[in-house]
Formats: structure tokens, sequence, C-alpha cells
């Protein structure tokens, strides 16, 4: 096994490539290049990361899913599934690289491509003035057999190939190379100039038609600037110190493994070293900087190892170990599994939250600015609960909520209502959907709204800071101004949005079923800025010309267009909903806080026919109509997030289903679908941990079929896991919103009425 912790030595090439060759033999003179090193210089923080970073590993163990290739005979290059193979035994920074084995021949051609991770929100940014990557290679490879390079750009710009045989020497043998390209080497090809800032991906292609098999491992692409990011510098810096307070608590199947922070502002990222029997640690991964937790999922329970863990810096050189942590896996039980899943969960809105504005990330990793309002108010739920469950104490939340509060008192408010987005340096609005959205988002203010009320019953103790607490709640919860994005007293129904600049301009009216419900509940309870009651029945529940084509147009069903619904899909009846009933943030979002538990209004109870909606979801997954890959009883939740090719709300219909599976739907539907939801996440976590399961859980989203897991968590999804969970299992967050002394009142108002026969328990099924 050869990776970045062998010992190394330095060989320098032309002055536009520099290759630094590790070998094993020189021990003591890196022990002493890691004590002396270089100067510090910039930091790489959580965001910049991904402003160098092209590949680092790879999640799927089998192929990596953002690269492709292609040959023409009699040339051929190894692909699984069209991608790249990667190799789990050779690697430079663990668990993997990149395997990329060719044979070129006169007559053919091959081509592979390795492509940039796209993020939502977060166009690529790339800063450096070098191309760096690592390679190693079993066999040496005569440098005028290397392959070709070239670079492509988002706007599909492009470079010509560039030989590196004019670039470096020969390859040599099992040692790991660092190629240094400087990217003015790479001349464009294209009609228009190639930006490097907007890399896409890099081409890898034949060269001379040797007739020779050859494998190269290829590991670590990324740009940085050839000044701060060299292996060798002629001045003299102390070494990064080691990380402290290495902590490690095992679970089912993963040990989690935490240490304080390296303050240091040449931090790249951490390497991570176990032991099963502690003595010879050996790497298994890395952690970005500004993260200070890893996951090692073990895959099995009555497991013990040990970990040490080591800071590395931009040109990859290491500090001396931490001190040792060890512990072991264990079986959990189903509660246990419950816990475990919540603080995993949790920690996206502790440890993940913006660091000045306290408030939720809109996605990690992502744009480090972006604060979702709705997502806040969510966290801020799970903020309670993370209290109550005893994750943090209840001084630590209380001194959180009011650092959000700090910044919810200060952004830009828009008759009462917040944005969508904000700056969570600047306290700003930020335009993420168009220059049309820059006023007041009446739906993400009820969802922030929501988790603040909650919590305003929840920190309702006698002492000043509690009672401060509630008083600043209260004065935001009245200064909403419901009653003007009703946009005139003649209108039968809220808008979404209202802009300075552009009045009503979007013009999108508030209509049921979808996650909108708690709009009008709020918009009703207001106690300053209430709409009458009948707004629920002409808004929401509205059968005008307007509803139903509102609702028949997002849908392409016209089953359910008039809100009520009455058909029967897999045995089970829909009372309310258009077509199969949606993708299930629909049956989350609103009753996170909303208790609809026995009780109903003209149409239905709805936990029932939220629990009707999952139990459709469930059934759709396992007849699994479109065939894909893995759905079934314990593969399912089809709700909204984003995909392999971006954001989709992804429903139990086969015009909304591309094969992707978000953790979330199945996971939040546990007060609906307990023991289903219960299978759902011991498949998703023992089955397919190794890859879904991370330092917040599970990630946002996975397509089997496509060998595709998001690299991403998501703020709206991995705060209703810890919440409906909850709701689940105490009804906590439910007591809360529902003691809310407006909230009453506002249900009779409505005239929803208790049932006959109330069922207040989850579903058997």
């Amino acid at each position: 096994m050869f990776s970045i912790f062998s010992t190394a030595r330095y060989k320098f090439g032309r002055s536009e490539t520099l290759a630094v060759c590790l070998d094993v033999s020189l021990v003591l003179w890196f022990l002493w290049l890691l004590i002396l090193g270089a100067l510090p210089c910039r930091a790489l923080a959580p965001s910049d990361y991904y402003n160098h970073i092209v590949f680092d590993n790879s999640i799927t163990p089998d192929y990596y899913y953002y690269s492709s290739g292609r040959s023409v005979f009699p040339s051929t290059v190894q692909l699984i599934s069209g991608g790249l193979p990667v190799d789990t035994k050779t690697f430079f920074t663990p668990p993997n690289a990149l395997r990329l084995q060719w044979r070129s021949v006169k007559g053919g051609s091959w081509e592979t491509e390795v492509r940039a991770v796209s993020m939502r929100n977060r166009s690529p940014d790339f800063r450096g003035d070098t191309l760096y990557m690592w390679c190693y290679s079993p066999e040496p490879i005569p440098a005028s057999d290397l392959p070709v390079i070239q670079l492509e750009d988002e706007e599909h710009d492009f470079t010509a190939p560039l030989k590196l045989d004019g670039m470096t020497g020969d390859l040599a043998a099992k040692r790991w190379v660092q190629l240094r390209l400087a990217l003015d080497k790479f001349a464009t090809a294209s009609i228009h100039p190639f930006q490097p800032r907007k890399l896409h991906s890099v081409h890898f292609g034949q060269n001379t038609s040797d007739d020779t098999p050859r494998t190269l491992i290829i590991d670590e692409i990324k740009i940085d600037d050839r000044s701060a990011a060299s292996p060798v510098s002629p001045e003299i810096r102390n070494p990064l110190p080691p990380p402290q307070n290495v902590q490690a608590k095992g679970y089912d199947r993963h040990i989690d493994v935490r240490w304080d922070p390296v303050e240091d502002n040449d931090l790249q990222s951490y390497a991570i070293y176990r032991s099963m029997g502690g003595h010879n640690f050996q790497p298994v991964g890395i952690q970005t900087a500004g993260i200070n937790r890893y996951t090692d999922f073990l895959g099995r329970s009555g497991v013990t190892a040990a970990y040490r863990i080591r800071a590395v810096d931009r040109a990859y050189r290491q500090s001396a170990f931490s001190s040792v942590a060890s512990s072991s896996t264990r079986e959990l039980s189903d509660d246990e599994l419950l816990t475990m899943l919540q603080e995993a969960c949790f920690r996206y809105y502790w440890e993940g939250a913006h660091p000045i504005a306290g408030a939720t990330m809109e996605n990690i990793p992502g744009d480090d600015r972006i604060v979702p309002t709705g997502a806040t108010g969510f966290g801020i739920m799970a903020l309670v609960v993370g209290v109550d469950r005893g994750f943090i104490t209840r001084e630590q939340g209380i001194q959180r909520l009011t650092q959000i509060l700090d910044f919810l008192e200060k952004v830009p408010r828009y008759h009462g209502a917040w944005p969508h987005f904000l700056n969570g340096y600047t306290a700003q609005s930020m335009l993420v959907f168009g220059m049309f959205d820059n006023g007041g988002d009446l739906v993400e203010t009820s969802f922030l709204m929501e988790g603040l009320l909650t919590a305003r019953q929840y920190f309702k103790g006698a002492s000043a800071d509690e009672q401060g607490l509630y008083r600043r709640i209260t004065q935001l919860w009245e200064a909403v101004e419901w009653d003007w994005y009703r946009r005139s007293p003649q209108d039968d129904a809220l808008l979404w949005h209202w802009s300075p600049q552009w009045s009503w301009y979007i013009d999108h009216r508030l209509t049921g079923f979808n996650e909108t419900m708690i709009t009008y509940l709020l918009a009703i309870a207001s106690p300053t800025h209430a709409v009458p009651a009948d707004l629920y029945y002409t808004g929401w529940a509205g059968q005008s010309r307007a509803a139903i084509a509102y609702r028949s147009g997002w849908s392409g069903s016209t089953e359910g267009d008039q809100y009520r619904n009455g058909h029967t899909y897999y045995g089970i009846k829909l009372d309310v909903g258009v077509g199969t009933g949606g993708p299930l943030f629909f049956t989350q979002y609103s009753f996170m806080g909303f208790d609809s538990r026995g009780i109903h209004d003209r149409y239905t109870d709805y936990f029932e026919n939220n629990r009707n909606i999952a139990l459709i979801n469930l059934a759709y997954c396992e007849a699994n109509p479109g065939h894909f890959q893995g759905y079934g009883p314990q593969d399912w939740g089809l709700t909204a997030s984003d995909d392999q090719l971006g954001y989709l709300a992804h429903a139990p219909n086969l015009a909304s289903d591309d094969g992707t599976i978000t953790p979330t739907g199945a996971l939040s539907s546990f007060p609906y679908t307990p023991e289903a939801s219960m299978a759902a996440l011991k498949f998703f976590y023992r089955e397919l941990g190794d890859r879904l399961w991370g330092v917040y859980g599970p990630r946002d989203a996975f397509n089997l079929g496509r060998n595709w897991f998001s690299p991403t968590y998501m703020g709206l999804d991995q705060a209703p896991i810890v919440v409906m969970v909850e709701n689940h299992r105490t009804g906590l967050i439910w007591k809360m919103f529902m003691s809310n002394p407006e909230i009453q009142p506002m249900l009779d108002k409505i005239g929803f009425q208790h049932d006959k026969a109330a069922n207040t328990a989850g579903t058997t099924r």
C-alpha cells in the first residue's frame, strides 16, 4: 500500500513543472522536513478548499461517478460503467485514487474526463496559477508515452493538448510523483479563451502509439498558487501543530472521531489513521479544514479501533501525530439508533452553522455565505431537540438562539417578512433565485416563525435570558404583516412574494396541497396582522379557476386539482392532494410544528392524510414501475433534493422519479410510518453506510442505478429528520408549537374539529 504517508525525497524538473517523488528509503530526511517545513501561508477555509480541489477521493469504491471515457479501436482504455475505476489499495490521500489504464495503438484513440464536482448555488471559482496532480505507476513509463492533458471550462472552451514529455522526466516505478503544470502553458484551442477559474474538467488522452499497456494512478488533482503550495520552500517554518483533544465514540456500525481545530493559516486538511490492534496505524481518510470530525464506517458491531490524527498543509506536509483515541462499535437497539440519527443530523445545525449568523447553511459543502431563512427555522426546532436530548446544554442552546436573533433583527425585512436567502456575513439579502426575488418571501418567513414560536415556548423559563428570548421572538412575530401579502381585501389568496422594486411582479399565489399550509395557519393566527379565517378555504383549499389551474399546472394531473382527491392509489385512499400526493416534504414542513393528530377541517384529518401520502410513496417504491435499482420496502422515500442532474421534486410518479432516493423522505415520515421508516433507517445506515453515512448523518440523496451519492448535505433535509423523529418519540416539537396561545383560537376560527375516534398512534406497517 502506498500513500501520502510514505517518506519522501524531492526531484526538480523544468521550470514549468515540479515532480516530487516519494522514496521509502529517506525516512530521516522526511522527518527533518516535517520539523522544518516552510513559512505559514494563506489558509484554506472550508469553502476555499473547493476553490482548489478538482479530485481528492471518490465516495464510491468501484468507479468514480464524475468521470467518463471512450476509446476507438484498436486503442483501449479501461472503464467501469463508463467511468474511471477507483483504486482503493494504492492512493496518495486515503482512502482511494483514480486508476487510468490504457493502450495507445496507431489508428485508434482514447480519452477520459475527470469533472470537478458541481454544487448547487456554487459556481466554479478555481484559484491559483498551477495545476497539480499526484501520479504513481507500478511500472516505469517513459515521459514520451505519458498521456496528453487538456482542460475544459464551464463554457466548454478548451485548451490544446499539452504533452508531458517536455514537462517532466520519465516516470519511475512505484513512486508517487507530483506533476506541477503552470496554467499559462495551456494554450486555448477553442474559439473563445479558456477560463481556468471556471474549470469544468481535466481530460487525459492518447499521446504516442507505443502499443504497450500502461497504468497510471492519479490522485489529488487541484489548482493552487505555486508560491504557496510548493512542497519545497527555501524558507524555514514550524510544522503544523498536531490536533488536540482527540475523542472517539462507537455506534452500531461506525466510530465517530472528533478533535479540536488546528488554528494555523496553512491548514488544508486532516489525515485520519486507524489501528485495529493498537499499533501499525494505517491511513483511512481525510477531512477538510473547518470540519473537525470524521466518520469511520466499519460495517459491523463488536469492533475496536484506535485513531490518531495529523494536520496537513497545502504542500501535503503533515504535523506530528495526535494522541490516541479508541472506541468500539456495538449493536444498538432501535431506540438507540434513533438517538444516533438525531444527534448526527443535529450537528449540521450546531457544528455546521454559519460562524457569524449562527443560522443554517443552505448546503454543506457549498457557498458559505448563503443562509436560508426557512431552513434556519427548521434548525431552531432542531436546536430545541438538541437541548432536550442533551446533545448540548440549555445554556448553549440559549446562546445560539441569541446569536440567531441578533442576526435576524438586523437583516432586511419587507413588511415584516424576511427574504428567502441572506448573506450570513453581511446580513443582506442574497438574490439566489434571480433579480425579481429581491423582497419578502412569506413561505420562508412562515417556516422561520414556526421554529421561532416553538423556541419561544421551550425557552420560557424565569431567567432574564429566557424572558428576553420570549420578548424578542414575540416582537419579530408581531412585526410580520401577513395581511399585506394578501395584496388587497378583495384577493382570495395570499401571495408568496413582494418586492419594493417589483411589487407583486412574481404573482405566485399560495394554493394547497403542498408545503405552504403553515403560512395560512400563521397568517390567521397573527395577533397583529391577521387575515380572515375564510382565506384558508378560498386560498389554501380554494376551488377557483386560478387554484385549479395552479394544481394541475405543477402536477400534470387533474386528480386533486380541486383540492379534494378521493382516488385510491395502491389500495390507499387519498382525501386531499394532487395526483399520488406529491413529494414527501409536503407532509413534513408545515407539520413539524403543527400537530394535526385527531383533528380535521372540512376535508380530512391531515395526520391520516399525510400518513396515506407516505404509504402511497412506500407502495410506489415497492411496486417500482420505473424499474429503478434498489427500490423496495427498505429503500424508499421520494421527495425534493438535488440529484445527479440538478434539483428535482422527486415524487411517486414516472414523470417525477429518476431513481433518486432522498433519505429525509422516509426518515422524516417516522410519525406516519414508524416500522417502514425504521426499515429504511437500517438499510440506509447498515447496508449503504460506507457511502451514505457521514459527519451529519445520511448524505442528501443517492441513486443506486447510477452509482451516485450526493457529496452534500442540505439544511432543508437534515432538520426534518431530527424534528419528526422527535415528534414520533415524544411529540416535543408538536407540544411546544401548539402551546403558543395564538394557535388554538386560529384552529377554532378555521373550524377544525376533534375526530370522534382520534387515532394519534403511528401506523403498524
